[in-house]
């Protein structure tokens, strides 16, 4: 008997909030009729601006020299990301 006394204050308990913290939401507000529904607003759609697409001109790849010794260990080795 305990426990059923004790799971029905519980599970009230939770009803009770549950109900409360979905009330103080503006859309079940308005579907409960506590307050009237707020007007959809009209958003003008955006203008589309034409943009002119330019290929990128070729560039060679860095590569490392018989000058730069240290490529493996480089930083830009390793921060360097290629498309």
């Amino acid at each position: 008997m305990m426990n059923f006394l004790l799971g029905l204050v519980a599970g009230s308990l939770i009803a009770c909030i549950a109900t409360i913290s979905a009330a103080r939401h503006p859309d079940i507000q308005a579907r409960l009729g506590l307050i009237p529904p707020a007007p959809a607003a009209l958003v003008e759609a955006p203008t589309r601006k034409d943009v002119r697409c330019v290929v990128p001109a070729k560039t060679e790849p860095v590569q490392a020299t018989a000058a730069q010794t240290d490529a493996l260990f480089s930083r830009r080795r390793f921060w360097y990301v290629a498309p």
